[in-house]
């Protein structure tokens, strides 16, 4: 029997640190039949470049600027693969990946694949955390899907997850307005209405943290619209598959009431942070990964390279990381409601930032300390 071949779709936008790792990491996959595709998705700078240099051994498209959703859609119109790999450009892929998820996508019922991806910073260090950090589901995820809602399920980005042409099909193309970004959590949500999924436990690519990853840019009020759009074409898709509104009205609701209320958390916060600086945010990494404030980066509260790192041992480790992000150039202090705790529990750290600083904003969602004051104003 002829084995099936398989589709690597790197997309690429303005990422020229990384592509080449991205493009040999998919030239150097242990499973063959394997074409690599890269769709390059308007950048300006070195990319096509270096995209150029592999031109022999890939096929190339070159298009405008559109977004995840465009990217998705012009490579998979291009491919020829029964199973579908989408590699973001910053990310790597383990050599044995496509080998693993082709022998589990054999399957007819299976339409999706996943795994979990290794962190590395921005010079390939590795930094010893699994994204995500909870273990992937699979099996018949159908009604679980429907239970917990959009949001309400544990996933792997873009590069954890291989499929089959025969789903994708039935969903692709995407709308380019409604997906500039968050393809892939869309396409992760459907699938288990079309399938069955399979996982595999130990992780098959490299996820690059550099600061500039996915949508942790975006404000809550842009995800809010995001959400709305996804939610229509969800429900398109939902419907074809003889599955009524009322059978999710309810998770619906619980996501935009959540979305809302941080809408209303960076309104608050908006007048207290200048455009510009860097705040320290304590949450517990409860709200997500966007931005409170537009022009505004937040550094979550244990960091490791840009990530979350979990609560503090105890007081003088708290101390000594604030201090190290202070010194770093943190203009703020952020606590949100699922961190108020804090000031129970690490009562050294917290009488401590009430010793040093001022307390510009206490209220029922936010506490909130400027570092840029000297004097201790209570």
């Amino acid at each position: 029997m002829n084995k099936p071949l398989a589709s690597i779709i790197i997309t690429n936008y303005n990422y020229e640190r990384f592509l080449s790792e991205a493009i040999e990491s998919a030239l150097s996959q242990s499973y063959q039949p394997t074409e690599v595709i890269v769709v390059d998705d308007g950048s300006t700078d070195n990319s096509r470049q270096i995209i150029a240099n592999y031109r022999e051994r890939i096929i190339l498209l070159l298009k405008e600027n559109g977004g995840q959703g465009s990217a998705f859609n012009a490579g998979f119109e291009i491919s020829q693969g029964e199973i579908i790999c989408f590699l973001d450009a910053d990310d790597i892929l383990l050599p044995n990946a496509i080998e693993r998820a082709v022998e589990l996508l054999h399957d007819p019922n299976v339409v999706q694949v996943h795994w979990p991806l290794s962190a590395i910073d921005a010079y390939g260090k590795p930094l010893g955390k699994l994204i995500p950090d909870q273990p992937l589901p699979e099996g018949d995820l159908r009604d679980a899907r429907l239970k917990k809602g959009i949001e309400g399920y544990v996933f792997s980005p873009t590069s954890g997850n291989a499929w089959s042409r025969r789903y994708l099909k039935q969903i692709l193309p995407l709308s380019v307005d409604h997906f500039c970004f968050s393809a892939d959590s869309y396409l992760t949500f459907l699938a288990p209405f079309f399938g069955t999924i399979k996982r595999i436990v130990q992780y098959q690519a490299l996820y690059r943290i550099h600061g500039q990853n996915g949508t942790s840019k975006c404000t809550y009020s842009w995800q809010l619209n995001q959400y709305q759009k996804r939610i229509t074409a969800l429900y398109e898709h939902l419907h074809q598959q003889g599955i009524q509104k009322d059978d999710f009205e309810q998770w619906e609701s619980s996501e935009y009431s959540y979305l809302q209320t941080l809408i209303k958390v960076s309104k608050q916060l908006e007048p207290f942070i200048p455009p510009g600086k860097t705040y320290i945010l304590v949450d517990m990494a409860e709200w997500g990964s966007g931005q409170l404030l537009e022009n505004c980066q937040s550094i979550p509260f244990l960091e490791k390279d840009g990530l979350y790192w979990g609560a503090p041992s105890d007081d003088a480790t708290a101390i000594e990381e604030f201090e190290r992000l202070r010194r770093e150039g943190a203009s703020f202090i952020v606590f949100g409601w699922p961190a108020f705790w804090w000031f129970d529990y690490y009562i050294e750290f917290c009488r401590y930032l009430h010793t040093m600083f001022h307390c510009v904003l206490n209220n029922e969602h936010l506490i909130v300390f400027d570092l840029q004051s000297d004097v201790c104003l209570g």
